[in-house]
């Protein structure tokens, strides 16, 4: 496998980067980047950590890891979940309030350590960050209990309190979003088979309306919503199928329509990419307190005092978040 890191591996140009994904020679992989400089959404990360699980160390190489600007790379973590030597040299400052580097969660524990590392970068009420807290905890059990992920997921964050902004990403190297939905939905490609993975109510357990008490496969709609909300961009790749919610038109004033069906959103559907056994979910988030940003929070936060209730009464043990 072959892997470029560039000067400009965001979400607005998420479909080059995946583009330059070379799947082939599955027991290697080769790590490239900019000669001078590198930035790259954490989600970039977690994806090259997470393929980097998936060959030996000594298969890992990095000769081409020239950018000049390349210390990010190290103190996000890189090259430590790689199980290589950096090679840069950097004096490491404390990230709290900044960022949170590559993190590997393969336990309900270590979710519940991610995530109280996180809540306080993001600055929320308590209310507002019980919401954060759900959508983010869905999404990493779903890598958990539904991926067959033998390194479970590695996720990344970065805080850039400029605009007041967060940057996530989420990656494994499970079974994907096809085989996991197609276990219990008829579907005919990447995109059904997508396009269910972000419908509420639809989980690849059961075929019954409205998932299961335990998953109603509330994650990925709830994060494509706070996208919505905040006029940002949320992307999913998986298999060779890359969603991408486009920013909502500013123009456009009031509190945006949230479709069920994400294909009614403005997007973008790519498809033909390089192959990824495995899942990608990225997004940017800007935290303003708006009014609608926190109705949505607010409606959120009901759906999660709702599911923790729904598991207690079928006996499932919950993460357990410290604020």
């Amino acid at each position: 496998m072959k892997i470029h890191l560039s000067n400009s591996d965001f979400l607005r140009t998420f479909e080059r980067f995946v583009r330059t994904f070379d799947p082939s020679e599955p027991h290697v992989l080769d790590v490239t980047t900019h000669d001078k400089w590198v930035s790259v959404h954490p989600a970039v990360l977690a994806m090259v950590a997470a393929l980097g699980r998936q060959v030996p160390k000594e298969n890992v190489r990095l000769d081409d890891v020239t950018a000049a600007s390349g210390h990010y790379l190290d103190r996000m973590g890189l090259f430590a979940a790689l199980g290589k030597e950096s090679p840069y040299s950097i004096v490491k400052h404390e990230s709290a309030g900044r960022f949170i580097p590559l993190t590997q969660i393969r336990t309900s524990q270590e979710q519940t350590r991610f995530i109280s590392e996180m809540i306080p970068i993001l600055h929320l009420l308590p209310d507002q960050a019980d919401a954060i807290k759900y959508v983010v905890g869905e999404l990493v059990r779903n890598v958990l209990e539904h991926a067959e992920a033998s390194s479970g997921a590695f996720v990344a964050l970065q805080y850039h309190s400029k605009n007041n902004m967060v940057r996530l990403g989420i990656a494994d190297t499970g079974i994907g979003i096809m085989s996991s939905i197609s276990r219990s939905w008829r579907i005919r490609g990447e995109a059904e088979a997508i396009r269910l993975a972000l419908t509420p109510g639809v989980t690849g357990t059961t075929r019954r309306e409205g998932g299961t008490e335990t998953n109603a496969g509330a994650g990925l709609f709830f994060i494509k919503s706070m996208a919505v909300v905040s006029r940002d961009q949320f992307v999913i790749y998986s298999g060779s199928g890359l969603y991408k919610l486009l920013m909502r038109d500013k123009r456009i004033k009031g509190f945006p329509t949230l479709h069920a069906n994400p294909f009614l959103d403005r997007h973008r559907w790519t498809e033909g990419l390089p192959y990824f056994k495995g899942t990608v979910v990225a997004v940017d988030l800007s935290l303003g307190q708006t009014p609608e940003f926190v109705a949505l929070l607010a409606a959120i936060r009901a759906a999660y005092s709702s599911a923790i209730r729904e598991r207690k009464k079928a006996g499932v043990k919950m993460p357990r978040f410290i604020d």
